[in-house]
């Protein structure tokens, strides 16, 4: 996918995260499996299918933010696991957004309006199948001041909800 697509996704994500916990008729909530939730939504390029967690455990703990690992199936665009993530701030351009899983690690190439993103679909494919094995995942990032944030993520469901969200857009 190119950048520009990328950043005109980021713009989308941005609205739908930050509206999706007002009423929405075009937003639905389509399960809950542990850690993970798969919603839907219809937007005039057509249908949005994700699975999206929540940490578990922040640091630094003195400062909740509310951040967000999405896996994202976008059918009419030909667009399939697109692995995106928010630390519920702005990144630093300077520095790295990486996942952990082991001995595994996903750096995020794109930074923009909060939210970060892979530009290998190869990559992306590789995290998913490490994501599906995994019981947890762990992302670092800076903040624009240049200070480190880690969210923990569990992956509790995360097949059962990556399975919904394809099907979902299939």
């Amino acid at each position: 996918m190119s950048i520009t697509k990328k950043i005109i996704f980021s713009s989308i994500f941005v609205l739908i995260f930050f509206i999706s916990k007002a009423t929405s008729e075009d937003l639905k909530k389509v399960g809950k499996f542990k850690d993970w939730e798969v919603m839907v939504m219809t937007e005039a390029s057509g249908k949005v299918c994700f699975a999206q967690s929540s940490p578990v455990l922040q640091a630094p703990k003195k400062n909740k933010r509310d951040a967000r690992l999405f896996i994202t199936f976008r059918p009419n665009e030909k667009i399939s696991n697109e692995i995106s993530t928010t630390a519920g701030y702005e990144f630093n351009k300077k520095n790295t957004v990486l996942a952990t899983s082991g001995n595994n690690k996903f750096k995020f190439d794109i930074k923009q309006q909060g939210f970060a993103w892979m530009t290998s679909g190869k990559k992306e494919k590789i995290m998913v199948k490490v994501m599906k094995k995994g019981s947890r995942i762990m992302l670092t990032g800076y903040n624009e001041k240049g200070s480190q944030t880690i969210d923990h993520y569990s992956l509790l469901g995360f097949t059962k909800a990556y399975n919904a969200a394809k099907k979902a857009c299939s």
